[in-house]
This record gives structure tokens, sequence and C-alpha cells, in this order.
């Protein structure tokens, strides 16, 4: 590529990036009007019990961009035992968008999560609870989820606050990002190393040596060198990592992001893979 012709290019991401921001400083900190968000989300009475909880990491897939649809299909609704750490760190009813009051700069819709919740609640306890910890961002690149990067030490921030309220343990990081980094070379190139980073990072940090990480592999995205980052993707080689390919499913119009029969297919395949990984290993959900 020509020197001249990056230039717009690079214009393009430091737009994306600041636009981010904005949902970076809502992470890093809750709002300070706890009146107001206690209104708009009233907590629910199981918010300090234990709960099987799960990290919703990546980008504008993960936070969902699918349509919402009325009526919301079933695997949508909300339940009694199905939670979502709100932008306050509190803990409210989980209901779709989970990632509105995180993923700020673009209007979020149907992601996996809940398919993926609903999924696990046929199978667990009665009285088992599952919390969901949204910390996707649109538009964001992998190197802005390194450590030290605010994205990167707001999910940490949350997992702990999600923890340590209630107590419980987390299942996994589910993870869908990469997109934005099939547009520069460099950036592709280094996706799979960046990845394996992020990964150890977060278990030293969480103190969970064995935290099993279960990432998407691209549908879709934004640049030229998808198929670099899904190879990436397919080489990480490190234990309790798992691949789901989401290649093949349906997307909208854009031809990047995941329609509402894709994401609810998805968040499935993401639970069959969570499901799978604890029989092998005969544990409990």
């Amino acid at each position: 590529m020509k020197p001249m012709a990056r230039q717009p290019l690079r214009l393009l991401l430091a737009a994306v990036a600041a636009a981010a921001m904005l949902s970076f400083l809502l992470l890093l900190a809750p709002p300070p009007d706890a009146f107001l968000s206690a209104f708009l989300s009233p907590s629910s009475p199981y918010a300090h019990r234990p709960k099987l909880l799960f990290l919703l990491a990546g980008q504008s897939n993960m936070a969902g961009r699918g349509a919402l649809a009325r009526p919301l299909p079933p695997p949508y609704l909300p339940h009694p035992r199905l939670l979502r750490l709100a932008a306050s760190r509190r803990w409210v009813p989980a209901a779709p968008p989970l990632h509105a009051d995180i993923d700020t700069h673009k209007t979020c819709g149907l992601g996996p999560a809940m398919p993926f919740a609903h999924r696990l609640l046929l199978l667990l306890h009665s009285d088992e609870v599952l919390g969901l910890v949204p910390c996707a961002v649109g538009g964001t690149r992998i190197w802005m989820w390194a450590r030290g990067q605010p994205l990167y030490e707001a999910a940490v921030a949350r997992a702990r606050a999600a923890v340590a309220d209630g107590g419980g343990d987390i299942g996994a990081v589910l993870w869908f990002q990469g997109e934005s980094d099939t547009i520069e070379l460099d950036d592709a190139r280094s996706y799979g190393a960046k990845m394996e980073r992020l990964v150890a990072d977060l278990r030293a940090d969480l103190h969970l040596p064995n935290l099993l990480v279960i990432q998407v592999g691209l549908a879709s995205g934004e640049g030229n060198y998808t198929d670099i980052v899904r190879e990436a993707q397919k080489n990480i080689n490190i234990p309790n990592v798992l691949l789901v390919d989401a290649m093949g499913l349906p997307l909208r119009d854009d031809q990047l992001h995941l329609s509402t029969e894709a994401q609810l297919q998805l968040g499935n395949m993401l639970a069959e893979a969570y499901l799978k990984f604890n029989s092998s290993r005969g544990s409990m959900l």
C-alpha cells in the first residue's frame, strides 16, 4: 500500500479508537449517580448469591449487533436466575441488549451470551444462578486488550467485582474479537502471539491458572487479512483454550456482523463447547 493511501486508513482507525474511549471510561469506573442507575436497572433478589460467572469480552459481534426482534426469541427472554453485571457493577436481571451500558458508542442488539446462558440453565441445579459480565466494545483491536490498557484493566476489575459480590466461580471467558485486526497486515500477523499473551495475563491476574477461554473463530473481517487471523486463532495451542468456529453463519447486510439467527446458533455452539469441556474433565457445571 502506498504511503498516501495509508493515511486515510490511519485516520479512520484513530477515529474508531477515539469513539471506543467513551466506553473505556464507562468500564473503568461505575457511574457516579447510583440512584439513577438503580432506577433504570432494579437489582435482583439473587444479586448476592454465589454465581457461575462468564466474562463476555471482545468487540461488536460479542456485544451484539443482531436486530432486536419483537417478540424476542425465547433464548433472549429474562430468567430469574440469569443476572448481568451492569456498568455500575450491580447485579441486575439479564435482558438484551446486555452491553447497552458498556459498548455505548454504537447501538447494541442481540449477541450470543443470552442463548448460551439459557442452554446452561436447562442443565443447572434449580437453585444455581448464572452471572454474565459484559466487557466487549465494538471496533477494538487486540492491542487494546493488552495488560495495562483500559479495556483489559476494566475487564479484570469487573471480573473481580463479580466474584466479590456474592462469590462464585468464573466458568469461562467467552471471547469474540479480531475483525478489526484484519485491516493491517502487521496486526493480523501478530494476532496469535497477542492472544496467547492475553490469556496468560488474565489467568495470572485473576489467579486462575486453568481458566477456560472459548474463542470464536471469525466469520468476517473489516479488511483483507481475515484468513491470517483465523489461522492464528486455530493455531493457539495452549491448555484450556477452545475454538468455536463461526465461519458460515449468516451475516447481516453489512457482511460484518452476525444476524440474530446466527447469534442464536453461536450461543448454542458456545454452550456445547463449554458442556463438552466440563464433561471431558468429569467436573460439575
